[in-house]
């Protein structure tokens, strides 16, 4: 690995981190700054004041901010992620849990769309200009264009109401077998794959499209080769790069962005968990779940970007 291979990936890595923290100071404003009294909300409308005061002295919430958010930075490097104010339960277990349904509802949701948007980015670039690429890209992009939560509720109401072959809402338990388990997050992977299928599609596409006006493409066109091999063994192989990229960001989307579809099914995981907590404006859940989001989505970005550089032949060897 050459010196300005181990620069790069260093600077990335520094990039990464320095975002990172940005974002903690971002989550930590944006949850101040939300209306309402927090320790009102807890108590409830008919506190005293005396009560009120009590708990703000309590919670900390007296403190300076900049005290509070030092403090809060700290205890969460250190694996701290404070108590829930409405139940009082360790977030970080509470978390755990919920955490690894939306791991495993991500990764069926990838397990299904990345394969499936590769295989039609190639059969788009075979059919270049004809009906299946003009078909394929149609499709994708009418998916895209439907927010998600009508997305859900139109394959709820068709898949679950009319022809009932799977239930309503993915309620998934500790239990279950994985059978089941697959039965039950199959709407939501179904909507989720809707929602990145037409991105990761359409980057394959370019990609390709990209490499296939190379002079060496010529060159194996000349030598007789199909049109299929060309495309699978000579032009995927270098656009490998900016596939990778965006298979790495709609990773990052299948985690952080899948609060509206588990909101629709009433899928328990981080999104739900983090909808139910704002609204009872539970300060320290918000933190710790924005946290966790912020900090996948940085680490996939900045994956991404580290594979996209080793996989860049001009770095791995110049001259």
């Amino acid at each position: 690995m050459s010196f300005v291979v181990i620069k790069l990936v260093s600077q990335r890595i520094a990039l990464g981190l320095l975002l990172l923290l940005a974002a903690t100071v971002l989550i930590f404003i944006g949850t101040q700054i939300l209306p309402g009294d927090v320790a009102q909300s807890i108590l409830g409308q008919s506190a005293t004041p005396e009560a009120l005061a009590n708990l703000r002295r309590d919670l900390g919430l007296n403190e300076p901010a900049l005290n509070r958010y030092f403090s809060w930075l700290g205890n969460a490097l250190q694996g701290d992620l404070g108590t829930a104010l409405t139940n009082g339960k360790d977030i970080a277990e509470s978390i755990s849990g919920r955490l690894n349904n939306t791991l495993f509802l991500a990764a069926c949701a990838a397990v299904v769309s990345i394969p499936l948007a590769i295989f039609l980015g190639l059969l788009a670039v075979r059919y270049r200009n004809r009906w299946p690429d003009k078909m394929i890209s149609a499709i994708t992009l009418a998916t895209i264009s439907v927010p998600e939560f009508i997305l859900g509720y139109i394959v709820m109401y068709f898949v679950a109401v009319k022809l009932q072959w799977l239930p309503s809402v993915a309620i998934v338990r500790p239990d279950m077998s994985v059978f089941d388990r697959f039965e039950a997050v199959a709407m939501p992977v179904i909507v989720l794959t809707f929602v990145v299928l037409a991105h990761m599609m359409r980057m394959t596409r370019a990609a390709i499209l990209n490499v296939m006006e190379s002079a060496y493409i010529e060159t194996a066109e000349l030598k007789g080769l199909s049109a299929f091999r060309i495309i699978a063994s000579h032009a995927m192989p270098n656009a490998i790069s900016p596939i990778v990229n965006v298979v790495m960001l709609n990773l990052a989307y299948l985690v952080v962005g899948v609060v509206v579809v588990e909101v629709v099914f009433v899928y328990p995981g981080m999104g739900q968990y983090l909808v139910d907590h704002v609204s009872k404006r539970d300060v320290p859940v918000v933190q710790a779940t924005g946290l966790i989001f912020a900090a996948v989505y940085i680490l996939l970005n900045t994956t991404a970007d580290i594979i996209a550089i080793l996989a860049n032949p001009r770095l791995r060897h110049p001259k």
